[in-house]
């Protein structure tokens, strides 16, 4: 058998914990499969004596991450302290420099800074490894970096956060609000107790930002995404959607264009049909569009210490076995510029509610406004049963209209509605959804 694999390992917690967990449960079987031991040689976190469910007493302890990297005795180096700078960024740098293969399951950090890091790693010949930074347990960036052949992608979009789908989930399944399902999800765990990052869909945009540099061989450009998080969905609209066939999912798009890349983070009225909306509760799904596969899904769970953990020793036995692909599926210096697509004409059209004024004349006027627009309506509803509760609204003298239009420009959208706004005859502000139809 050959000479052990040695790891050092930053951050100690629920990722952190597993993964010792599972080399300690299943290190004669990992053993058997490469002809070599994966070891734990050295740990480091903020608390040394603080309860994980594991014991690190064997391990060598540092203080410092950096010196941890730095460290002779360490083969390989785990990240999984957090964070786009500091302690995170010093450390994985410090052990690429040195030439020392770094796996992190840290999206924001790479959002940041992963073009940089994986120009380092291939100066070095390092291997950087990410697997868990997207997607939790989903093989994703095996899938792209290694498993698509010569395919090319048009468009990847997906469910990339377990917090949010399991909100929205939850509103359509027990007809709850949105605060009720946070403190729910808040209680169990899945949400943090600052959840902004989540529910205001930046940490989906870092996972597509991610993606989209992998599918579209551009440089990663997190600052280029359109992102608007779920914390406005109500109960309207859950049920609406519902009615007409569709859930709401949040969900982060990205797709070629001849202008540019398109990349998109928002709530999305999706068939209840498609393969997308059957993916709930705290799952993540990613569809890969490609020229020769068609349409690829792969679905599982997107958190969780056991499924993170689980594509962290993906990446780790990837680099025991001597597996060396660029971190980014082709060389940092023959990834391109990430152009910025506008947004543009979305499949399905768009979702709008909004609170007229119960006067005569607001529907014709809201109706014209959209005309002089050129934008086609589907349909008008009423729903007299769904009179919105916000602030500024009374619910006597106004009643909840939802238009549905045909396929059209976002501009065009938003200034139609400025101008209905303009106009006195609506209340509150309005709700906008985009339908995209897979």
């Amino acid at each position: 058998m050959g000479r052990p694999l040695r790891i050092g390992i930053a951050g100690l917690g629920t990722v952190g914990a597993a993964l010792i967990n599972i080399l300690n449960n299943d290190g004669d079987a990992i053993a058997r499969k490469l002809g070599r031991r994966i070891v734990v040689s050295a740990v480091s976190a903020r608390s040394r004596h603080r309860e994980r469910g594991v014991s690190i007493d064997e391990f060598a302890w540092f203080d410092d991450p950096v010196a941890l990297a730095k460290s002779p005795d360490v083969d390989l180096f785990v990240e999984l302290v957090g964070g786009e700078d500091g302690p995170a960024l010093a450390s994985v740098s410090a052990a690429l420099e040195r030439g020392c293969p770094v796996i992190t399951a840290n999206k924001a950090l790479l959002a940041r800074h992963g073009v940089a890091l994986a120009a380092m790693a291939e100066k070095n010949g390092a291997q950087l490894g990410f697997e868990a930074a997207v997607a939790g347990g989903i093989p994703v960036i095996k899938t792209l970096r290694e498993g698509l052949g010569s395919s090319s992608i048009t468009r990847v979009y997906g469910i990339m956060n377990g917090t949010c789908n399991y909100i929205l989930t939850r509103m359509g399944a027990e007809s709850i609000s949105f605060e009720e399902c946070l403190k729910d999800a808040q209680e169990l765990g899945y949400a943090e107790s600052d959840p902004t990052f989540d529910i205001e869909g930046f940490d989906t945009a870092h996972k597509l930002a991610i993606l989209t540099s992998l599918c579209f061989g551009t440089e990663i450009a997190a600052d280029q995404v359109f992102v608007e998080g779920i914390a406005r969905i109500t109960q309207a609209d859950i049920k609406v959607a519902a009615d007409l066939g569709y859930k709401i999912k949040l969900l982060g798009m990205a797709q070629k264009r001849a202008d540019g890349i398109e990349q998109r983070v928002h709530p999305t009225l999706v068939r209840k049909t498609s393969s997308i909306a059957g993916v709930d509760g705290v799952l993540n799904a990613v569809a890969l569009e490609t020229n020769h596969v068609q349409e690829l899904l792969l679905a599982g769970p997107g958190a969780g210490g056991e499924a993170t953990a689980a594509s962290v020793l993906s990446d780790i036995l990837d680099i025991a076995r001597g597996t060396h692909v660029p971190p980014l599926g082709v060389p940092t210096d023959d990834l391109v510029p990430c152009t910025r697509a506008p947004m543009r004409v979305h499949e399905g059209g768009y979702y709008i509610r909004l609170n007229a004024r119960d006067v005569p004349g607001a529907l014709a006027a809201i109706a014209t406004r959209m005309g002089e627009g050129s934008i086609s309506l589907e349909s008008v509803i009423q729903r007299p049963d769904l009179r919105a509760s916000e602030p500024g609204v009374e619910q006597e003298t106004s009643r909840t209209v939802v238009l549905i239009t045909h396929e059209t420009i976002e501009s065009a959208v938003r200034e139609a509605l400025n101008r209905i706004a303009s106009d006195g005859f609506i209340v509150g502000q309005p709700q906008l959804i985009r339908i995209e139809e897979f």
